[in-house]
């Protein structure tokens, strides 16, 4: 059995080594290195698999949640509501810019932030919303959206870690994770399930004054060269990364479905296990797996962590400390709420290995390890 792995890159690659290479060399051979052709063909072709009118390429997710709040013209003091189980991305544009990040609990189930968790923390300050679709399932946008119209609140989707993931309304309508709210944000950094081999990132939308005022802020603040209509940023996804996409976006589906087949096996595997909690499908998201995060209780969750890292076996926690007791955030966030849940993920958390090279053999192992060490415990 090979050195089992969180992410198997070079696997991945391996598989579609010939694709990738060509188009890599039609790069090189164009030498159109910035804004090359293949930017604006991945952005055409990222937008019909999303069903959404704009796609806006930029050089990372990070610049693409700073770039969504500076087009919706948030000012200083504005309150975002965001999640304080996430990533510090989320929340590090919204002090970067001058706002406010106003941290609140998720739900237990799911790890997403809901409509009644958002509720209870609006203010007269509050502008903005990001629900972070986590671990690869959709935050419950329906009920959301709906808050955001009564409220008067931009949204602004974090589809990093579920972009490819469908969200089906009360009415059975289906639209992919990010096209919901106003702005949709997308990190391509390689792990992610499209990843590309470097820094990348998008923005979607379907609003063609935002999407044009999106492209603007992306490139300096440009109407046209040499004309600056805002203040802007220089966040482009470089020519070769966007011909890396394209080649791998068409393969996204089949991606996530080799991710949930792997789910599945640990499903099946875990679900007996006392003391494990695997991971929960909520009815209106398909859940593409960006993570398979287990919760571990009785305090177990470390010791079982480096019991798998003495077998060899990789694992995660995702994340260990929440946003509110970050030092970066203490003078300029706000915590609404009781986070208790939070607390209580960021203790029992544990994601494990999964990708699309995953071998049944490597899953029984991980299985059979946690097993035993339950038994040992």
């Amino acid at each position: 059995m090979n050195k089992i792995q969180m992410v198997d890159l070079k696997g991945q690659y391996l598989k579609i080594k010939p694709l990738i290479d060509a188009a890599i060399a039609e790069c090189i051979d164009n030498t159109a290195f910035i804004n090359g052709p293949q930017v604006k063909r991945f952005g055409e072709n990222l937008s019909n698999y999303l069903n959404v009118s704009y796609v806006i390429p930029c050089a990372n997710g990070t610049d693409a949640l700073q770039i969504a709040m500076m087009t919706l013209g948030l000012e200083r003091g504005d309150e975002v509501i965001v999640p304080s189980f996430t990533y510090v991305a989320t929340a590090e544009v919204i002090g970067l810019l001058g706002l406010v990040p106003v941290m609140v609990d998720v739900d237990p189930l799911s790890f997403n932030i809901t409509a009644n968790i958002i509720k209870n923390a609006i203010t007269a300050k509050t502008k903005a919303i990001v629900p972070v679709h986590l671990f690869g399932q959709c935050a419950d946008m329906a009920p959301i959206m709906e808050l955001a119209k009564a409220y008067g609140l931009h949204v602004i989707e974090d589809t990093a870690q579920a972009l490819g993931a469908d969200y089906r309304f009360p009415d059975g309508t289906v639209q992919k994770a990010g096209t919901v709210g106003d702005i949709g944000c997308t990190s391509f950094f390689p792990s992610k399930n499209l990843g590309c081999y470097g820094d990348g990132g998008a923005l979607f939308t379907r609003n063609k004054e935002l999407a044009e005022k999106i492209m603007m802020i992306a490139n300096h603040g440009q109407v046209k060269k040499y004309v600056h209509k805002y203040i802007g940023v220089n966040s482009r996804l470089d020519t070769i990364q966007a011909a890396i996409l394209d080649v791998k976006l068409k393969h996204l589906d089949d991606y996530a479905e080799v991710r949930e087949t792997c789910a599945s096996r640990y499903d099946k595997g875990l679900a007996s296990v006392s003391g494990i909690t695997i991971p929960y499908r909520v009815p209106f998201s398909t859940h593409v797996f960006h993570q398979y995060t287990l919760r571990i209780a009785g305090g177990k969750r470390d010791g079982l962590k480096k019991y798998l890292e003495e077998a060899g076996i990789p694992a995660m926690i995702y994340y260990p400390i929440p946003l509110n007791e970050q030092e970066a955030f203490g003078e300029i966030g706000r915590i609404a709420g009781d986070l208790k849940v939070t607390g209580q993920l960021c203790a029992e958390v544990l994601s494990l290995p999964i990708h699309t090279e995953m071998v049944e053999q490597e899953q029984d192992y991980i299985i059979e390890k946690i097993k035993e060490f339950f038994k040992e415990v």
